[in-house]
């Protein structure tokens, strides 16, 4: 494993699997209208979900086993605070 996250295709990786993901909602919308991205939701995401993978790979070069399960679960943490508050604006209306 972490000679996959040294090698420089791991932020490929990152950015392949963020397009499959931002390809779910793409095709959602073609069947239903219960789905209705804007393009600036499909660039938020995007790099909302750039961030959080190279940002995990970073972390997992840099730290133990420990300090990184812990920095991952800080970062899904903030990833899905992030999310849900653009998603329905729980505390604050930043998306709703």
């Amino acid at each position: 494993m972490r000679e996959t996250l040294q090698q420089k295709t791991a932020f490929a990786w990152v950015l392949l699997i963020t397009c499959c993901l931002l390809f779910i909602p793409l095709v959602a919308m073609q069947f239903s209208n219960e789905v209705r991205w804007a393009l600036a939701d499909f660039v938020i995401m995007g790099a909302l979900l750039l961030v959080v993978g190279s940002s995990l790979i970073l972390l997992a070069r840099k730290l133990s086993k420990k300090q990184f399960q812990l920095a991952a679960i800080v970062v899904l943490l903030g990833f899905i605070y992030v999310w849900v508050e653009l998603a329905v604006g729980v505390f604050f209306s930043l998306g709703s």
